[in-house]
């Protein structure tokens, strides 16, 4: 198949989003995707580094053709390699370590020849490395494959993007609440910048409003693991981790103190939810009950307050809907 690319991160870790990027632009790219995990270094590599990786790439939606394949399962080929070569150091660079296992340079290098890989689409950072892997490829008496450099992905600041910038890597999004298609979406969008570019936290949130928005009832409730009932009060959430307090307010609420002048909004509450047919109620239902209360001069607030103990979160009639008819009075005093 062409082009045929690869995309070969090393298991220390959740992706960074420059590595998030490089992924999305090879899997763009290329017609057959091999993914390749470079753990030839064992200091650096972390125990469940490669599970992380695939996770990452399938929250984002990055499916390869053909892998995983270790670099510590190859080490017979690079073995092989160096003896044609007939040195250790190449340009300078060491091919092997000490202990016999391939240098960076030279497993990316028979990698990308035994691999039959026509195309490398990585960062900037790795562009000093062309010349030297182009050379060492034809001294195996082969062809390197065409090389295509995107700019970096930096932090506001134009420094390398880190953790001091509030996010870097796919785990820190997604810790953040931010739902995986919307940081596809918005790598996608980055495509093979040809300068370095900053992260723009802004419009990923765009984006992730835009993704819940996309979601189904079913899908929405599932990410956060809440029943179906409450999907309509998790619209308004701009994010996951909002989603997420939403429900606890409204399965798990805080205790609250309400005041004396709430009482009569309470009590008229809970003669409207009694007289309500349904241990749960349709949307039409729980909005009629929130608009006669407005319409008598009702205070909203305190009814919100004494349903979740927040003064703010989702529209008020989506948590008189999400309750049942018992719980529902009894959190307004009224049993």
């Amino acid at each position: 198949m062409y082009p045929r690319v690869r995309f070969a991160p090393s298991p220390t870790g959740s992706l960074h989003l420059g590595n998030a990027l490089s992924a999305v632009a090879n899997r763009a790219f290329g017609d057959h995707l091999v993914l390749r995990i470079d753990d030839t270094d064992a200091a650096r590599n972390v125990p469940g580094g490669e599970e992380t990786i695939l996770r990452d790439l399938r929250w984002i939606g990055v499916g390869w053709d053909e892998g995983p394949v270790r670099q510590s399962e190859r080490g017979e080929l690079y073995r092989d390699a160096a003896e044609r070569l007939g040195v250790e150091r190449f340009d300078g660079v060491q091919l092997l370590r000490p202990d016999g296992t391939a240098t960076y340079h030279l497993a990316s290098v028979v990698d990308d020849v035994e691999l039959g890989i026509t195309h490398v689409i990585r960062g900037n950072d790795h562009r000093p490395n062309e010349q030297l892997h182009r050379r060492l490829a034809e001294a195996l008496g082969a062809r390197a494959p065409e090389v295509v450099h995107h700019g970096l992905l930096l932090g506001p600041d134009g420094k390398k993007l880190s953790k001091r910038h509030g996010a870097a890597t796919l785990a820190d999004v997604r810790d953040a609440g931010l739902p995986g298609p919307a940081v596809r979406a918005y790598l996608d969008e980055l495509g093979l910048p040809r300068h370095d570019v900053r992260f723009d936290e802004r419009r990923l949130r765009r984006l992730a409003i835009d993704a819940l928005a996309a979601m189904t009832d079913e899908e929405l409730a599932a990410e956060v693991g809440a029943p179906i009932e409450l999907a309509p009060a998790l619209r308004g959430a701009r994010d996951l981790a909002e989603a997420r307090d939403f429900v606890r307010s409204i399965l798990d609420p805080e205790a609250a103190e309400l005041p004396e002048e709430a009482g009569p909004t309470l009590r008229r509450f809970v003669e409207l939810r009694a007289g309500a047919n349904g241990a749960l109620l349709d949307a039409d239902a729980a909005k009629a009950i929130v608009r006669e209360l407005k319409a008598v001069g009702g205070d909203l607030r305190a009814l919100r307050l004494a349903l979740t103990g927040r003064q703010r979160g989702p529209e008020l009639w989506t948590i008189v809907a999400a309750l049942p008819a018992d719980e529902a009075i009894r959190r307004a005093g009224g049993g």
